[in-house]
């Protein structure tokens, strides 16, 4: 009887520790950590992936991803730990433009006065396509017209010059 309580005991905190560890398991599971994280931090790679749709909030026309001052590399840094808390990378590109505004992209979002800039790039393009298309076209019909020209006045100045060349071969006949 004296080991049925002795081993009553144990069981009970086996039973016990098993309880904790399953509980501690749980815990650790349902914490607010993303269970779908890398275990490895994000590369320069990735980082410069993001960086490069970024430009420095502080030099001009510069993007992040070889920006060399001292902000753009916390900058840098911070996509690296944003990316590494599972923030897709237009996540990051928003919080940015929410921080810094829209001029920290390098391509403006399409909303609001920015179609205009788009809608006027695309009417540009065009514009250009067919300037160029007529320019093209005149200076074929230019040039076939000179060619026809040339070609045209070609023979009559052969004709002069073989007259002469036969001139000059009869006097010297002549003449020997």
């Amino acid at each position: 009887m004296h080991d049925k309580l002795n081993a009553l005991p144990m069981k009970s905190v086996r039973y016990f520790a098993l309880a904790v560890l399953l509980a501690a398991a749980l815990l650790g599971a349902f914490s607010g950590r993303a269970l779908a994280q890398d275990p490895q931090p994000p590369s320069d790679d990735q980082v410069n992936a993001v960086a490069k749709e970024l430009y420095c909030p502080v030099c001009e026309n510069i993007p992040l991803d070889v920006c060399p001052t001292q902000a753009c590399a916390q900058w840098r840094e911070l996509i690296r730990l944003k990316l590494s808390q599972g923030w897709s990378e237009d996540d990051i590109r928003s919080y940015f433009a929410e921080q810094y505004g829209d001029r920290v992209l390098a391509a403006p979002p399409l909303q609001g006065f920015n179609w205009v800039f788009y809608v006027l790039l695309g009417v540009f393009a065009i514009f250009a396509v067919v300037v160029y298309i007529r320019v093209v076209r005149n200076l074929k019909a230019k040039s076939t017209a000179a060619d026809a020209s040339a070609i045209a006045s070609q023979p009559a100045e052969q004709d002069d010059y073989l007259k002469r060349m036969e001139e000059e071969l009869n006097r010297r006949e002549k003449s020997s």
